[in-house]
């Protein structure tokens, strides 16, 4: 439990960071590199074996809000709050694409997954969706070493006229689901306190489960079907599906803004205002 190595970038906040995806032929092998992004609309990628930044690229004109490696590690995508999302090479340090599609609303979430390559009816091994904060969720299949990328599906979640004393609206947060391929989870400020399960193939939100208050942080498991669900309540909330069997913890100061599975999916992290807590699953 000790600090093995800190990168500073001075004058700049780290907004986001990704892990690069472990390489198939060295299973077993921990990552060493981690890209991050910052307030002036830089990434950097950093060797964490070799302690130094490796590449600083400059895809965006405003911050950085989400970021994300593709599944191979080829490819990085960046999302910023003017709602521009960018794929950039690691090896060249040059952006390839730069999507408008959610321009105007802050990107929250960015998020790849393998897919069988001839899945959905089109060619490449990737999905990725991006999230904004207007409740709006795209998905695409894409293939970046062959440059094709094509839109599989658009979602717009529908609320109410924000309340009134309330500062700013819940995140908007989806997630794939790792036990239900072809389905993505989808929880924010709408018309009721619920987490969406949307199946891709039937294009249609095949199960919803209820929630106490509107999620501020969300993670699914990659090894059993649980689903973490952070509050502004300081509480956490494990939920079991399908059955929707939940359990509530307290614990936190402050809001739940973060919760990540551990890739074993035996332990959960959670963070707050000025809290880290480590979480085992048992049974």
């Amino acid at each position: 439990m000790e600090l093995v190595v800190q990168f500073q970038v001075l004058n700049q906040s780290c907004q986001c960071l990704a892990w690069k995806p472990r390489p198939i032929v060295a299973w077993g092998a921990e990552s060493q590199h981690v890209v991050a992004g910052y307030s002036d609309g830089t990434m950097r990628v950093f060797s964490v074996s070799r302690t130094e930044m490796e590449l600083k690229m400059h895809p965006h004109a405003v911050a950085l809000t989400a970021i994300a490696y593709s599944t191979d590690g080829e490819m990085i995508l960046s999302g910023g709050k003017d709602g521009l999302v960018a794929v950039s090479s690691p090896r060249t340090g040059m952006t390839i694409r730069v999507f408008t599609d959610h321009k105007g609303s802050p990107i929250t979430v960015l998020q790849c997954t393998r897919k069988q390559y001839r899945d959905f009816g089109v060619e490449g091994g990737e999905l990725w969706l991006a999230t904004s904060s207007d409740r709006r969720v795209s998905v695409w299949a894409s293939d970046w070493l062959k440059d094709k990328c094509e839109l599989l599906d658009w979602l717009s979640f529908p609320a109410p006229a924000g309340p009134e004393g309330l500062g700013s609206l819940p995140p908007s947060l989806a997630a794939f689901c790792p036990w239900e391929p072809g389905t993505l989870v989808y929880v924010g400020f709408g018309m009721q306190k619920e987490a969406l399960f949307y199946n891709l193939r039937k294009k249609q939100v095949v199960e919803k489960i209820s929630l106490p208050y509107f999620a501020t942080s969300l993670s699914l498991s990659p090894a059993a079907r649980f689903m973490a669900v952070g509050f502004g309540e300081r509480l956490l909330r494990l939920l079991h599906s399908p059955a929707g069997a939940a359990q509530d913890y307290a614990g936190h100061d402050d809001t739940v803004h973060l919760c990540r599975f551990a890739p074993s999916g035996r332990r959960l992290l959670t963070a707050s205002h000025s809290a880290v807590l480590l979480w085992e699953l048992t049974g």
